[in-house]
């Protein structure tokens, strides 16, 4: 995807908050160039294997996985980097707490096109890293508040997973819309609990959808990446 460098979009010198909320918008837009669309998650395992078959058995999927999951895990790396923590720790735990290939390659992956596209448009020279921690490293001069920009990621995050549960299970839009909605409130609970975490302190408990990404790869017939 050509990006056009002539017209400054945005520089990272700390920006107005209603500017910054609009940059982080575009970040975590489906029209950003990170395919996200390309990665299930391994949710694409569990609607194979007819564990998630209806919007209802979405919306628990999704939310055990904000809560307790990778989800939760990745925003308390983003509030870290947020934060000021070294990054290339972070990026190291963040790798280290990959449960799969195929999940470390996804966070990789999105991670590596983020840096790319945000150095393009802002002249910085930022490392690809794991998604979370490459976002709250670009996202640090965008004067929001930490739990806002969590909660933006991690709604992005359930509503990439939404798509791909409208298109694979399939499942109408509006009912596949009114799950992701009815998960507000575990995506605000979720990024302000792991503000001020630790990540040393990281625990997970979403076992399930981990198997599923583990034998995501054995699938006979694959859609996603991941």
């Amino acid at each position: 995807m050509g990006i056009t460098t002539g017209i400054p979009i945005t520089t990272m010198s700390t920006e107005s908050g209603e500017a910054g909320l609009l940059t982080l918008a575009q970040w975590l837009s489906p029209a950003f160039p990170l395919g996200s669309f390309a990665y299930s998650h391994g949710l694409e395992t569990a609607i194979a294997e007819g564990r998630v078959t209806s919007a209802a058995a979405l919306e628990a999927w999704l939310r055990h996985l904000l809560r307790f999951g990778s989800g939760r895990s990745d925003a308390v790396l983003l509030h870290a980097a947020l934060r000021g923590d070294d990054a290339d720790t972070l990026a190291d735990l963040a790798r280290a707490l990959a449960p799969s290939a195929e999940r470390l390659r996804e966070t990789e992956e999105q991670g590596a096109a983020l840096a790319r596209t945000v150095n393009a448009l802002t002249g910085q020279a930022e490392p690809a890293r794991p998604l979370p921690v490459a976002l709250g490293v670009a996202a640090r001069g965008l004067d929001l508040p930490p739990v806002r920009v969590a909660a933006l990621y991690l709604h992005a995050f359930a509503s990439n997973l939404t798509s791909c549960a409208t298109r694979f299970v399939p499942l109408g839009q509006t009912e596949a819309q009114a799950a992701l909605a009815r998960l507000a409130p575990d995506i605000a609970a979720t990024a302000a609990e792991t503000e001020g975490q630790e990540p040393a302190r990281i625990a997970t408990s979403a076992f399930g959808a981990d198997l599923a990404a583990m034998a995501h790869e054995t699938l006979p017939v694959r859609i996603f990446k991941t």
